[in-house]
């Protein structure tokens, strides 16, 4: 018999083995599977929404503001033109719009009840003169929405005590520094609030050295309180981040406001006024007798005719307002409501309202050296650039004038606009 083996699989010539078909098969399955998975997980990701963190939407500042304008405005009228186009005199417009809305819906102010106000608390002597500023925000802060009666809600508090009181009472500068000593001391020892913070969320407001001397004898005000001066020099002391300049304002101002005439403005610059100073007397003695600059000695005299002195701002380019007894001068306030360029003229001085807008847009701000080319300085600004910080000058003219009752973008408004940023870098 013969057996029949079976045929045996051949590994030779053009046959394939099934083993060895079957196994890549499985692997081009496994290849495409990967690869079908790759495409869908790519293509999901091209698909899904963006992330919020790296997508951000675009906020349309401006136009929130106009909306907000328009029914914040105290007499109930919309902004105009000039109102919203404010990127030529503000360091950051939007940043100004935002802050100062947020500001009027929320800051608030608790003011000591403490002290007899028919001495030196709670109420201005007056607000005219060289003290007007402090006046005006003693009367201000109770006519505004910022006060609140109850402490608990406050983000700041305000320390009423007047040094221009004091000073007309013929208080001896001794004598100043035992009263605000013994009043802040009553203070502290009666009420929590200091404690919290050593006195940094409190403020007190003082015009002129009078104040500012009189508030050195507590180290703890000078230290870590808010002081809001008229004199702020900051090599003496005043602390640009912490402290407020307050713009010293002569009210009530004996004529209306200049502006918008630069073509009856033919004298390029002027000044007059006492050599209380190394930077007047220097300023009198290079350029008094100039021709083109009107350099005056001393203060004109009211003989020589009516408002003589404030007419000359009317006719001028450029105003020159060199360092006092102090950085400060309330010429420059007087300037910028005349519409004569101001031109600063003190080293060390932080100008009010100096993080917010950009002086140089609306003035000139010169070093005490360079009084001795001053004309020439004055004369190398072409008329295009002073016509340019003319327009500006007016658009800031209110950020520099007291009213009563408080007005929007007026000089109280804007100390407390000071005040609001200030408030928000205090770590309880």
């Amino acid at each position: 018999m013969t057996i029949v083996k079976p045929s045996q699989f051949s590994f030779s010539g053009g046959g394939s083995s099934p083993l060895c078909s079957l196994k890549g098969s499985l692997l081009t399955v496994a290849i495409l599977t990967f690869l079908s998975l790759f495409y869908l997980s790519l293509n999901s990701m091209r698909t899904s929404p963006p992330s919020p963190v790296i997508v951000v939407t675009p906020i349309h500042v401006p136009q929130t503001f106009v909306n907000e304008d328009k029914t914040d405005n105290d007499d109930g009228a919309a902004p105009t033109t000039e109102e919203e186009s404010y990127s030529d005199v503000y360091h950051s417009p939007e940043a100004f719009r935002l802050n100062y809305a947020e500001m009027e819906k929320r800051f608030k102010v608790y003011i000591y009840p403490d002290g007899d106000p028919n001495t030196f608390y709670q109420t201005p002597r007056k607000v005219t003169g060289k003290y007007a500023s402090e006046g005006y925000f003693f009367q201000n802060i109770r006519e505004s929405r910022f006060r609140t009666l109850d402490p608990n809600e406050a983000d700041l508090f305000f320390i009423p005590i007047s040094c221009h009181k004091m000073r007309g009472k013929g208080t001896s500068y001794e004598n100043m520094t035992v009263i605000v000593q013994n009043y802040v001391d009553g203070l502290i020892a009666k009420y929590p609030y200091w404690n919290r913070t050593l006195g940094a969320d409190h403020f007190f407001v003082t015009c002129h050295d009078v104040g500012v001397r009189a508030f050195e004898g507590s180290p703890l005000l000078i230290k870590n309180t808010i002081r809001v001066v008229c004199s702020p020099s900051y090599n003496v002391g005043f602390i640009p981040h912490k402290d407020v300049a307050l713009p010293q304002v002569l009210q009530p101002f004996a004529l209306p406001a200049g502006g918008n005439d630069v073509e009856n403005r033919t004298t390029l610059g002027f000044w007059a006024g006492h050599r209380n100073s190394k930077i007047r007397v220097i300023l009198a003695r290079v350029w008094e007798n100039d021709t083109e600059l009107d350099i005056s000695n001393n203060r004109i005299n009211r003989a020589t005719g009516h408002l003589v002195y404030q007419k000359r701002f009317y006719r001028t380019k450029f105003c020159i307002c060199p360092g006092g007894s102090q950085v400060n001068s309330a010429r420059i306030t007087d300037s910028i409501h005349y519409g004569c360029i101001p031109v600063i003229l003190s080293d060390y001085y932080d100008l009010p309202f100096n993080d917010i807008l950009n002086w140089r847009k609306f003035a000139v701000v010169l070093r005490e050296q360079d009084v001795y080319n001053l004309k020439q300085i004055l004369k190398n600004i072409p008329h295009s650039e002073f016509v340019s910080l003319h327009n500006n000058l007016v658009k800031v003219q209110k950020h520099f004038q007291w009213n009563s009752p408080p007005v929007k973008f007026d000089a109280f408004h804007m100390i407390m606009y000071e005040l609001w940023l200030r408030h928000h870098v205090i770590k309880y």
